[in-house]
Formats: structure tokens, sequence, C-alpha cells
């Protein structure tokens, strides 16, 4: 880690900063746009590449070695007087964590698509993610210069794939390789990179594309009219629309998530940047533009809005160990936070000190005497802090909510080769868990093993590698184990059960009556939950206390099933009647009922083993489709699709992730050298009995 000397100049207002990522699915050119907009922002003086190993943000061994991101990475710099605060996010599916919790912090981002593939499966489960957290978004189709490039087919797969309305602003000039500029539809102007330039030349639109300019400017303000209000009226009086009416509106279609704006051009060339800053600048919102804050104290919700002069409230996205210390880096919501004062953990309810404050810059830091609210820095000092931490002012706590964490679906043993080394290795696993919560590391209580769990084969192999790395240890490595569950076929109804324990003094006592079933869609979490749990006693025949305690005790009961001790899910369990004991009877006699009475009907019910199965898409030459077929078939793959794309298949199958370990090599082999595929988690499916049989005698 670099740091340079404090800068004392004053930070950006709220509305003068933008917190944007970048997604998009593996090789869709994340890193290469990023790394065009440090460059045009004056923020590097050098265009890093990314099959040079130079780029700024994969600055990790690992990610120069693989070629891929696997960490996100943050970024600062200035474009037009905003400060403008990049994180370039992982695009493998098995590091998907990393971008849930960056776009926790973030109000908006850049969508990346492949001009030749458009959009590709990665990309729509990032999509989805942001969807989920309500961010803004703005599309920009890249590769243009690529043979094979189609914006028109890039954008309708937009169209289809994300369920979304794109709303094209700009016109290429020239396809393929002769690809050299862009007509911005909206101020009706020509932008035209010239080989060997790195800057761009604005003129008119040329006379062999004026019509189709028009045309193209004609249906985008026909699409505008249709979603905003004000443009639409008027649309209706002056029978076109303005620039300025034009920009505002795609602007609130933006924050509003009901539409997209899609630009295009070729990082690589360095085509297209600028006028994409100028569309994060316009369209992504400032931290006061999206909704307040909102946090927890004392169980009442409060609202901190992103004001310098609010109460301070920050939280904590990503810890790092360097050679320095730990890094914690964090987004403020709201108030302001210089270097040496104390804030709150709320969470722990800890003091912790503000050592120094970082600008971001990926592994080089530098140093700045204060944040504010919309600010995205790096502090040193903290030493307790956590993925999910919520900081505060000590006179004002607030606990925020942290990001999601994903159950971990691959698991492996790890072992020091050394025995000297079993100390050793646990503080590296401890530490590598602090830094990537989406890990876990448990004892195996049968063996004794240390089990390392994660999102994927790479997401285990990466932090593998990175123990032997960081803390030169010889790991060895057992074979990947899938996370499997248990789940309700067949379930019983009228079980009953009573619990009495007498060993002097109070007692314990607790009758219980249960239906237990599968979980369907129906249910009030969709199916979807570990335990969907609901009460029909009447006439207060069982408190409503001890009701809430049977519950607990049930989900108590999940974490083991009875076919494999493997924790259940998708399961409905109705309490319909018991009775109490008015002396002996307590939450505690109820807990213990419930769950006891739940274990006792799980062994009564048919039970199903789940496993894990993903989105295969495969992109293999025309000769080798027969024989990945045939191995997607030997894997229990179903096949759902397959699509020709310029000499090459995209099949598209669904394959239990435990089929799926090795796969890489295999198609390597049956393709020579030559076919690629990615994955996309898509849920559990039900394991065949055959298959059953052999995982549990295993």
């Amino acid at each position: 880690m670099r740091t340079t000397t404090p800068q004392r100049h004053a930070s950006n207002p709220p509305t003068g900063i933008r917190n944007l990522g970048i997604l998009a699915h593996v090789d869709a050119g994340k890193t290469t746009v990023t790394e065009r907009i440090l460059y045009l922002t004056g923020t590097t003086h050098k265009r890093g590449e990314v099959h040079d190993g130079t780029t700024v943000t994969d600055f990790d061994p690992q990610e120069r070695d693989r070629g891929i991101t696997i960490f996100a990475a943050a970024v600062s710099c200035v474009w037009q007087g905003h400060r403008v605060n990049v994180i370039d996010t992982p695009g493998h599916v098995d590091f998907s964590d990393e971008v849930e919790r960056s776009l926790r912090v973030l109000d908006g981002a850049i969508a990346v698509f492949d001009a030749v593939a458009g959009v590709e499966p990665q990309s729509e489960s990032v999509w989805r993610q942001a969807d989920r957290h309500g961010v803004p978004r703005i599309a920009f189709v890249n590769k243009l210069d690529r043979a094979g490039a189609d914006l028109d087919t890039a954008v309708a797969s937009i169209r289809e794939r994300l369920h979304t309305v794109p709303l094209v602003v700009q016109l290429p000039i020239g396809r393929e390789d002769e690809f050299t500029g862009v007509v911005d539809l909206v101020g009706m102007r020509a932008l035209v990179w010239g080989t060997g330039r790195d800057t761009v030349e604005e003129g008119p639109v040329p006379d062999a594309l004026r019509d189709e300019a028009l045309r193209r400017r004609g249906l985008l303000e026909e699409a505008v009219a249709e979603l905003h209000p004000g443009a639409l009226e008027e649309f209706c009086g002056e029978g076109t629309l303005s620039a300025a009416t034009l920009r505002s509106a795609l602007r609130d279609l933006t924050l509003a998530g009901e539409a997209v704006v899609v630009l295009c051009g070729s990082a690589y060339r360095n085509r297209g940047i600028e006028p994409l800053l100028e569309a994060v600048v316009a369209y992504l919102p400032s931290p006061v533009d999206v909704p307040a804050v909102r946090g927890t104290h004392d169980g009442a919700v409060e609202e901190r809005a992103a004001d310098p002069d609010e109460p301070f409230a920050a939280l904590v996205f990503k810890v790092n160990s360097t050679a320095t210390g730990r890094l914690s880096y964090l987004r403020v919501y709201a108030g302001t936070i210089r270097k040496g004062e104390t804030v709150l953990d709320a969470g722990a309810r800890r003091s912790e000190r503000i050592g120094r404050i970082l600008r971001v810059q990926a592994d080089r830091h530098a140093e700045v005497d204060q944040a504010v609210a919309g600010d995205i820095v790096a502090v040193i000092g903290m030493k307790s802090a956590r993925a999910g931490t919520t900081l505060c002012a000590p006179a004002a706590p607030l606990v925020l909510e942290p990001p999601a964490v994903a159950d971990p679906v691959v698991s492996v043993a790890v072992e020091a080769r050394r025995s000297l080394d079993t100390d050793r290795l646990a503080s590296a696993l401890v530490r590598l868990v602090e830094e990537d919560p989406s890990l876990a590391v448990r004892a195996d209580p049968e063996t004794g093993q240390t089990v390392l769990s994660g999102m994927g084969e790479l997401h285990l192999e990466v932090a593998v590698e990175k123990i032997r790395r960081a803390h030169g240890l010889e790991v060895g490595v057992g074979r990947p184990q899938v996370a499997y569950r248990e789940t309700v076929a067949r379930g019983v109804s009228g079980l009953v059960h009573r619990h009495v324990k007498q060993d002097g003094g109070a007692g314990q006592f607790a009758h219980v009556v249960l239906d237990v079933a599968a979980a369907t869609p129906d249910d009030p979490s969709g199916g979807a939950g570990h335990l969907v749990f609901r009460s029909t006693v009447t006439g207060g025949r069982v408190p409503q206390e001890y009701i809430r305690a049977v519950e607990a005790g049930c989900r108590d009961a999940l974490a083991e099933g009875p076919l494999g001790g493997h924790p259940v899910t998708g399961v409905r369990v109705t309490l319909t009647d018991g009775a109490t004991h008015p002396k002996d009877s307590s939450e505690m006699a109820f807990r213990t009922a419930g769950r006891l009475a739940l274990r006792e009907a799980l062994r009564a019910s048919v039970m199903a083993l789940l496993e894990p199965v993903v989105e295969v898409t495969a992109t293999v030459p025309d000769d080798a489709v027969g024989g990945v077929l045939g191995d997607l078939a030997a894997r229990r793959g179903r096949v759902s699709g397959q699509t020709a794309r310029a000499g090459t298949a995209v099949i598209t199958a669904t394959v239990p992730l435990a089929e799926l370990f090795g796969y890489a090599s295999r198609l390597r082999g049956r393709t020579q050298g030559r076919g690629t595929f990615t994955t996309r988690a898509v849920g559990y499916a039900v394991v065949p009995a055959a298959v059953t049989e052999e995982v549990l005698s295993a």
C-alpha cells in the first residue's frame, strides 16, 4: 500500500459526488473502462492494459496472473468538478458477493455489455442484484470495434433479457474495425476519435448519417415522451423535444429506474469514454438524489440525510489486511469524520479511533484530513470493524442494515503440510474470513478437519492461493464438497409431543401438536425460506410468547436433517394445538418442545435431498458440439438452449454443481482449448434417488 502526503483541499459537497460501480459479465471490459476513466481524468498518466498486467484496479498478483477481476477495487477521480468514486467489481459468478457488498454502498452504476455477445449470464445476475438494491444504471455497449459487433442487437438483448426500456442516445460512426466515433443524438453532434489520438473532436453530424440520426432522434423522443409526463406535454405541443427537456427527462427516468440510457464505444481504443463520463455526471444520482439512509436505534427507525452537518453515520463494506495495518473501506452516509476522532461501532457498542483517512486509489492512497457525507474512503486505526459494521457519532447511535451474505455452496478440507504451521494456518483463515465474509471456516465434528467453504471452486482456489502467497504456508486441500440441503417431500399431520422434565424445583412442561409439510409458493415467504411457521391455536391454549418460543425451537431443529445431517429448508410448520402447566411451563420449555417435536416430525416424514444447481453457458466450436453435449448429459445436465454465433455454438444447460468439479479441464480437452464456459447459480434441485444413496453413503 502506497500513500501520499495529506491533501488539504476541501471535500466536495455531496451534490458534486458520484458513487458508481462498473458491473458486467467477465471479459466484457469493466476493468478497461475503469482504466480509461482514470486516464482521461488525469488520475493516471499511462493507460493500463489487462493483458499486460498493468491495470490500476487489478493490482493483486492473482488478478494479473488470471487476467480477471477478483476483488472489488475502489478508485477516485475528478471530472468536470465532480468527485467520481468508482468501484470496479468482479464479473465471475464465484465473486458475486463482492458485487453485493459494493452495490450496498453505491448510488449508481455503469453496466458494461459486449457488443458481440450482448447480455450474458453474469450480466443478467449483476443486473438483478442492482434491481434489488434500487441502484440507477446507465449502459455502455463496449467493443464496437470487434468483428460481429452490432449495437442494435446488443440493445435488443438488453430489452428482452433484462426487461427494461433501453434509451439509445448515440449512433455509431463506422462498423467493426472502422468504428471511429458516435453521433450524440441529444446534442445532435458528431464525436470522432482519430487513430493514435487520445482526444475527441466535435463536429457536425456527417451527411451520410444525418437522415438516420434524425430518425433515431425521433424514436428517442417518442420513447421518452411515453414515459415522462413533462416530456409528453412538450412533445404534444411542439411535436419535438428540446435538448434541455430531453436531458432532464432522461435523468428523471434513470433516477426512477424506469429506463436505462444506452451509450456505446470501444474502451480498448479509448473511444466513447468522454461522453460516458458526461452521462455519469448528467444522469446518475449524487448522494442527495437518493433516499436518506435508514437505520435503527433502540428499535426505532431513523433517517439521516446526506448532509455534512448531520450526525456522523457510515458503513464499512470491505476490510483488507496490509503490511501497515488493517484498512477499512467505508461509505460515509451522513456527517463529517476527521482523522484522530473517536467513533462508535454501533453493533458491538465499542469505540474506535480513526487514525488516518485515505482517498482510495486501488492499492495507492492519498491521505486526507476529513471525509464528508457521500464520500467513499478508507481508514486506518480501527481494530475490530468488519464488513457490515456501522460507525456513527457516539452521541447519536444508529445501526445500518449490513450487506447480505450468501450461504457458501462449496467446501474443501484444508490443513497445513507441517504440523508446526497449524496455528499459523488458523490465524490466516481468521484473517481471510474477516476480509471476505462469503467465506466460512468450521471444524468437522466427525473428522476433526478444518473445512473452508465458499461460493465456488475458483473462489476457494483463490482463497487457498492467497494463504500460500501472503503467509508463506504450504497448504493441503481435499476434494471439494457441495453444500447439500434437506427438505420435506411428504410431511405428517397431528404429531403430538409432550415435553415433561422434573428434577427438583421448578420443572418443565410443554405440550405441542404440529403439522409439517413442504413450503409452497403460496406461503408468505414464497416457499423460498428455510421455515414458514404459523399458529392456528385458538382460545389462548398456548400464550403468544410460548408460540414464539415454539417457532424458535423449530428453527433450531432445522440445523441438521435426518438424512445426512444437512440443513433443512423449505418447511411449513403449523402449530395446531397445545397445553400449558400453571407452574412448570416456560418459554424455554416450549422452545425445547418445538425443537424436539420438529425433529421427530422430520424423522417421520419422507425427506428429499437437495443439491445446488447452476446454469452453464458454454461457447464451443461447431465441430465440438456433439462431444460437449454428451459430456453435459453424463454430468446430469439438462440442456435448455443452443444458439449459433459466427462459427461457434452457445449451449445453455442446468447442471448440478457437484458434477462441475474439473469441468474446465475437460472442456478444454474436448474443444482443443477453444471452448469457454461461465456459470450462474440458480438455486437447489432434488437429487435423484440413486444419487442420493451415493451421497449419503460417501
